[in-house]
């Protein structure tokens, strides 16, 4: 056998999926994260996982791994001391950034901190102009200088940002060689490496979280190789990108910007080919896990890829799945705001001591608590009986809150589901409603941990007539590891205007890019047979100040692809912005080849229908508290592994399972589809 394992390293679990290529067996496992060093949980996942279904690491054949680590260093404020040399004149540009705040009418909306103080950002002579000509050639000596004085300072990395280095990136590479000489046990990066397009600040901002993150990174992903190497893997692992692509570790360790969307850009992708085998295109992906919500929308069956995006307060030039996150998991703790009002989150309990029926000394309730408290969540255990729970420590937590807030026990415990439910609906419009989308078009893919728990009670916020419940959501991210293709994206500014003009430079620019291609494929020992290459171009009027990614024809570029790219453009621009300005001049800004390496993946096979009765996965009754009964329901709880294609369940009930509990309410059904997913809809 070859076993295939993805493992996605969560704030609270690190979920395992193991699929056997020759007989298409799905395993799933699942233990606690360890935040303090995330590989020794990932270490013990793959250990007990495959060591439950008798087999051994080095019969794995595919190591693909999702990870929080670059996004929580950055979260938390964590990364390495950083210096930066740049462009004289130039420093303070990573403290002025753009003149707008986080929030237009909070005139107290703190800025996040600098990620470089100012005695750390060095400046040098040098400057090239926006054509390329050089103004002033780069004093290296002073370059040498500044390496020397950031070395004293005992910074463990050193960004590289000059003014125009993505047009001419001689002055770059010379200053990234004088650092690695100087400087050789720091990080090093340059901007033309990381982020080669226009906008300066975006651009400096980017290759300044490379290098914030690059130490903390290279060292986790060190720690985890000689762990996994330890159990006897035997094949390179790769680890997700924002872009839902994977790739190796070594580069992973140089770019690690890439990753800080790792973990929840695969549930995109696995919920993606979820919801092709399902029949449906249209999603709106739901994944809840223990400290966060992540949300996407896929129209046609794809997520938007977006080449720009702020991540907790840092504007990053990378391509990423436009995923929109919000502080809401299993693990969140209500509290009683400064107005008397209930909260719940952002604040979370984590993995450890997590929420308070855990028994792990936090006293603060938490939306798990909450559940439990409810008994929507078994009161008794989690994890298939692995993971003990205490439903007295949940009631006198929540009822603490409740003595504040004046309200019954019960009453106080349903508030902290409906406060959540509706800090996720908000999420939701933000990548829907406020985008032109009607969220009742959509199907709502419920995944994570937490995400089918609370998908109706969502569902019916945002008025969703259907829920797509996948066969394993609690790991569906995991499974994500095992159904995306390795991949890399290479970027070129260069402003043109479009017409017949261009087409030498645009010829150019993609016979370059497509270079670089090569090259990753080479490096990646991908061969020519899985080799993809997909082209873009980002376009806009003259004068505007965002632009609109629009796909590039296939062959070789000539007129006809001008004629494509005009009409992909104003479809676009009306599409997004409801006019087309006829005549007015289109620019080409920014060109870009993706690179995918196609490699085997996880398939699934479609089962027989056994019938609509599902009396068989009948395993016992609950008494649920429901806020359209206002008290206490009976509920029958089904076990999913011994529902079976065809099944049908009505609501109230509960479905359960290793990884995730379902909740179907009253005035809904759940049917098991030929692939094993729940759907949910109203009867």
């Amino acid at each position: 056998m070859a076993w295939r394992v993805g493992v996605d390293s969560g704030g609270t679990f690190t979920d395992v999926c193991l699929f056997d290529d020759a007989s298409g067996r799905v395993e799933v496992w699942k233990v606690s994260s360890t935040p303090d060093d995330p590989s020794r949980g990932i270490a013990q996942g793959v250990e007990e996982g495959v060591g439950g279904i008798g087999a051994r690491v080095a019969d794995v054949g595919y190591f693909g791994h999702g990870t929080t680590v670059g996004t929580n260093a950055l979260i938390q404020h964590r990364g390495a001391r950083t210096g930066l040399i740049t462009t004289a004149g130039f420093r303070d540009l990573l403290e002025i950034g753009r003149q707008k705040r986080p929030d237009l009418y909070d005139l107290q909306a703190d800025k996040p901190p600098v990620l470089v103080a100012r005695d750390l950002r060095l400046e040098v002579p040098e400057r090239v102009l926006f054509d390329g000509r050089i103004e002033t050639a780069l004093d290296e000596q002073a370059v040498r200088e500044a390496a020397r004085a950031l070395r004293e300072a005992g910074v463990q990395a050193v960004a590289v940002c000059f003014l125009y280095g993505f047009v001419r990136p001689e002055h770059e590479a010379a200053a990234r060689r004088i650092v690695a000489e100087e400087c050789p046990d720091a990080f090093a990066c340059a901007s033309h490496g990381v982020a080669p397009e226009f906008r300066e600040y975006e651009r400096l901002s980017t290759v300044v979280v490379n290098a914030y993150l690059g130490p903390v990174m290279q060292r986790y992903i060190r720690r985890l190789a000689e762990r996994l190497a330890s159990l006897g893997l035997a094949v390179p692992p790769h680890l997700t990108q924002s872009n839902g692509g994977v790739i190796g570790f070594e580069q992973a360790g140089r770019m690690p910007v890439r990753t800080v969307l790792s973990g929840p850009s695969t549930g995109v992708i696995a919920a993606q080919e979820v919801g092709r085998m399902a029949g449906i295109g249209n999603l709106i992906t739901f994944d809840m896990g223990g400290t966060s919500t992540d949300v996407a929308l896929l129209q046609d069956g794809v997520c938007r890829l977006a080449s720009e995006a702020v991540v907790h307060g840092y504007p990053i030039k990378a391509p990423m799945l436009d995923i929109h996150t919000v502080g809401a998991g299993g693990g969140s703790i209500a509290y009683v705001d400064s107005g008397g009002l209930l909260k719940v989150g952002p604040r979370s309990a984590g993995a450890y001591p997590g929420p308070v029926c855990y028994g792990n000394g936090n006293e603060e309730p938490t939306v798990t608590d909450a559940n439990v408290v409810l008994q929507t969540l078994n009161p008794t255990h989690l994890l298939g009986g692995r993971m003990p729970v205490d439903q007295a420590l949940a009631k006198r937590a929540i009822g603490r809150l409740a003595e504040r807030l004046g309200m019954e026990l019960m009453a106080t415990a349903q508030g902290i589901l409906a406060v959540v439910t509706a800090n996720m609906a908000r999420a939701i419009r933000v990548i829907s409603v406020q985008r032109g989308h009607d969220p009742r078009d959509y199907t709502l893919a419920a995944f994570g941990g937490a995400g089918p728990l609370h998908a109706a009670r969502l569902a019916r916020e945002l008025d969703i007539g259907r829920i797509l419940v996948p066969r394993y959501p609690g790991i569906l991210c995991a499974m994500g590891l095992l159904l995306t293709d390795l991949r890399a994206d290479f970027a070129s500014t260069r402003l043109v205007t479009l017409g017949h003009a261009a087409l030498e430079e645009m010829s150019g620019a993609f016979a370059e890019l497509t270079r670089q291609a090569e090259e990753w494929f080479e490096a990646e020992h991908i061969g020519p047979a899985a080799q993809r290459l997909t082209r873009n171009v980002d376009m806009r009027y003259a004068g505007q100040n965002y632009e609109i990614a629009v796909p590039v024809p296939e062959g070789p570029v000539g007129p006809a692809t001008l004629d494509a790219l005009a009409e992909g453009f104003a479809r676009a621009h009306e599409r997004l912005y409801g006019f087309v300005a006829e005549g007015e001049p289109v620019q080409l800004v920014t060109f870009r080849v993706e690179a995918a390496g196609l490699v085997r993946k996880a398939a699934f096979r479609k089962l027989a229908e056994r019938g609509a009765d599902a009396a068989a996965a009948i395993v016992g009754s609950r008494e649920v508290w429901l806020a359209e009964a206002g008290g206490f329901v009976a509920c029958p709880v089904y076990d999913r592994t011994r529902l079976e294609a065809g099944n049908r369940i009505a609501g109230p009930a509960i479905v359960e399972q290793m990884d995730a509990t379902t909740v179907v309410p009253p005035g809904m059904t759940a049917r098991v589809d030929t692939y094993a997913n729940l759907i949910l809809e109203a009867a």
